[in-house]
């Protein structure tokens, strides 16, 4: 009998222990690795940094946050290495560009993920985009580049980049000739090209352009002209310049024009996307996904991101997962169009 009660305490007290154990928060004395798939400084980076500053405070266990970047193809390579090469299990998320799954629609040979599978975290912003000019050119709008029949210049990081895909929807949709140029690493370089009158114009965010950096400088000395938004409505912040769809109509773009741009511009519905490697613990993701809209109502992280003027329009990874599978399953004619338009 003595014997029976030794081993019921001795099996209670290894099931105490063994829950205790288990309650351990995983998070609790690790570091999450946040790879980020541009160069350091510019508005993407900032605004993951700051995240990623105050992601631990409401991950249960308050792991360390470490960033780096990796930049290259447009986040190609952060992507590759995100779904192909960390581990799934939650301490290693990573953002990318908005239209990596360009590449995966036009099947480049590069593209070794699967936009549907990336476990989805969330993105600080819903980032529509624009296409600017030097001010030292000629063009005030859309139509002055058609009329001039000139093949203008364009600088772009990669070909999943704003700087490729939008100003090679405007020669697709109407009729303009830009030119594109590839290759450069970031921002800062591409801001630096058109100082130097390598390229004549570039796409940006218009948060990016309204925000900080050089762009402000360009915007008060008249260095810039603004010819397009992507927005299906027109910024606030730029309430002269006209919107895709609003040329689209004057432009009379066809239905299969319509069709392909709508495809072409969901990039600003994802933002600037938080992603981790597919096979992450369910309840990994809960508390990956819980932590980051909670970070986005911090009062300090507001604060900060209201300093920086960069804007908060957060999406959760719930959404984010549902949009993936949408802009995916794309008809046949669509695709074809995209990769004639993207050079495959």
């Amino acid at each position: 009998m003595k014997t029976m009660k030794a081993v019921l305490i001795f099996g209670l007290v290894i099931f105490c222990c063994s829950n205790l154990f288990a309650q351990e928060p995983f998070y609790q004395g690790k570091t999450i690795r946040v790879v980020v798939g541009t160069s350091a400084g510019n508005s993407q980076d900032q605004m993951t940094r700051l995240t990623a500053r105050h992601l631990p405070k409401y991950i249960p266990g308050n792991p360390q946050v470490m960033v780096e970047n990796r930049p290259g193809a447009s986040s190609v390579i952060a992507a590759n290495y995100l779904f192909k090469i960390a581990k799934g299990d939650g301490l290693t998320i990573g953002v990318v560009s908005r239209a990596l799954y360009f590449d995966q629609l036009v099947a480049r040979q590069e593209v070794q993920f699967d936009w549907t599978k990336f476990t989805w975290v969330g993105s600080p912003v819903e980032g529509n985009e624009l296409i600017l000019v030097a001010g030292t050119t000629p063009y005030k709008s859309i139509r002055d580049v058609v009329n001039s029949g000139d093949a203008v210049k364009c600088g772009a990081s990669g070909t999943t980049s704003t700087g490729y895909y939008i100003p090679k929807l405007m020669n697709e949709i109407f009729g303009t000739k830009f030119q594109i140029v590839t290759g450069y690493s970031g921002g800062a370089e591409l801001d630096l090209a058109v100082q130097r009158g390598e390229t004549q114009c570039r796409a940006t965010s218009i948060s990016g352009f309204v925000g900080f950096g050089a762009f402000k400088d360009w915007r008060q000395t008249g260095s810039a002209r603004v010819l397009v938004q992507t927005g299906r409505k027109r910024d606030p912040r730029l309430p002269e310049t006209p919107t895709v769809y609003a040329l689209m109509d004057e432009f009379k773009t066809p239905e299969w024009g319509r069709r392909l741009a709508a495809v072409m511009l969901s990039p600003g519905e994802f933002g600037w996307p938080l992603v981790g490697p597919p096979g992450i613990p369910g309840n990994r993701v809960v508390e990956l996904r819980d932590a980051f809209m909670r970070a986005m109502t911090d009062a300090e992280l507001i604060a900060e991101a209201k300093k920086r003027q960069l804007d908060l329009t957060p999406s959760s990874g719930v959404e984010l997962e549902a949009l993936a599978k949408e802009v995916v399953a794309q008809p046949r004619d669509v695709v074809e169009r995209m990769k004639g338009l993207l050079g495959n």
